[in-house]
């Protein structure tokens, strides 16, 4: 009988592969000459369908992606506390929904980045305490509207080269998928 035989990963295991895939993926577009941009999302194109999958994974450099890090451990964490398959469903939906979602109404442009996901997290963490109404999902929501309430303000044009569409379909995703687990 296997020693690991049993055991379960921890929920946060998941949070760390995502995080190593980002910046694995974003080392190797440096070296390529970013050569993975050709896989971004690009409303409303055949080719830029790919994005839909492919552009929360990556990174226009080093400091998106840094950008990007620190919000998506901590708000993906907190998802993760829900169990392991809760984390990956709740993700896998974002991606889909919000990319979707991106693809029909985004402005003619390249959108990507894991910041739609972070929306989206930030989303669903507030609803679910709204909808839940226990008290732990509830002090979650607190403390994330507290700690990151001003990514809010990432769902307004406020910059031409900021995807706020894809802030606010990722947003939108997440506030679907807890109404979808509160159901």
């Amino acid at each position: 009988m296997s020693a690991n035989k049993g055991k379960r990963r921890p929920y946060w295991v998941g949070v760390i592969i995502l995080v190593a895939i980002f910046w694995a993926v974003t080392i190797i577009n440096f070296l390529t000459g970013y050569s993975f941009l050709q896989l971004a999302l690009v409303p409303r194109t055949f080719n830029g369908l790919i994005g839909i999958l492919t552009a929360p994974f990556l990174h226009a450099g080093f400091s998106h992606l840094t950008a990007n890090t620190i919000s998506f451990a901590v708000l993906g964490a907190l998802v993760g506390l829900n169990g392991r398959w809760a984390f990956w469903e709740t993700t896998i939906f974002i991606i889909f929904v919000s990319g979707a979602g991106l693809w029909l109404v985004g402005r003619p442009s390249y959108h990507l980045g894991a910041s739609g996901l972070v929306f989206g997290y930030f989303g669903y963490l507030v609803m679910r305490g709204l909808v839940q109404k226990k008290i732990t999902a509830l002090l979650v929501a607190a403390a994330v509207v507290f700690a990151y309430g001003g990514l809010i303000w990432g769902i307004l044009p406020t910059s031409s080269h900021v995807s706020w569409e894809g802030h606010l379909c990722g947003f939108v995703a997440g506030i679907i998928a807890a109404r979808f687990e509160g159901a």
